[in-house]
């Protein structure tokens, strides 16, 4: 071999083993969904981790802190990223409150109950419990700043007369009531009853609900 093709092929290996380092921290946070998703947060251990993302666990450790970072890291991958591509739509002030609910209730189907991602607040109802300072940042991160998501959307409704006046914290609750359930339904009874849960008609159906019972008495006549 050439000494010209043998700094080729060192500059490629280089090259990928920049790459890969610079993959690493998404490829952990993969690999730690995947696992959380199949054992839960306190079954999975930074091992089973470590393994699934090819790397020793001592690596874990130069990106993050611990399990628990890891499991925050994940839930800013995976959700809280979306709900701030969300707020961007939101703040669209071309589209009716009735469009944003709409749109609103696909990003949640899609985010919340069909991805992998439905594995953390699944994990967060069941061992959030066990881990307060976990939840804790789960609460503020996603619960509170999706409140105030949906609350805004509401205000706006009822602001510009497409929705009639009501209790928009309660309002709010019943919005992602359907979440909670399928998310439960999942991730509980998916795989022990016979019929699966028609997710899309579950959300198209709460939409038409509670759109119908949004709706100001000019609506209604219109």
């Amino acid at each position: 071999m050439s000494a010209k093709n043998a700094h080729s092929k060192d500059s490629t290996s280089e090259t990928r083993w920049r790459r890969r380092k610079e993959n690493r921290p998404a490829e952990i946070l993969k690999a730690a969904l995947e696992c959380f998703s199949e054992r839960g947060f306190a079954a999975t251990k930074l091992d089973d981790i470590a393994a699934r993302a090819d790397v020793t666990k001592g690596t874990l450790y130069l990106y993050f802190k611990s399990k628990e970072d890891i499991f925050e890291s994940v839930v800013r991958r995976e959700i809280v990223g979306n709900i701030g591509d969300f707020e961007k739509i939101a703040a669209d002030e071309t589209l009716s409150a009735a469009d944003l609910l709409q749109q609103l209730f696909r990003f949640v189907a899609r985010t919340f109950a069909l991805s992998k991602a439905s594995a953390l607040p699944k994990i967060i109802i069941s061992e959030g419990g066990n881990f307060p300072e976990m939840t804790r940042f789960y609460h503020e991160e996603v619960i509170m700043r999706g409140i105030r998501l949906v609350s805004g959307i509401i205000q706006k409704g009822v602001k510009h007369g497409e929705f009639r006046k009501v209790d928009v914290e309660n309002v709010v609750y019943c919005v992602f009531a359907p979440a909670l359930f399928a998310i439960i339904w999942k991730h509980t009874f998916d795989s022990h009853v016979g019929k699966p849960l028609d997710v899309d008609l579950l959300f198209k159906t709460h939409f038409e609900l509670i759109i119908n019972g949004l709706a100001s008495e000019k609506k209604r006549k219109s």
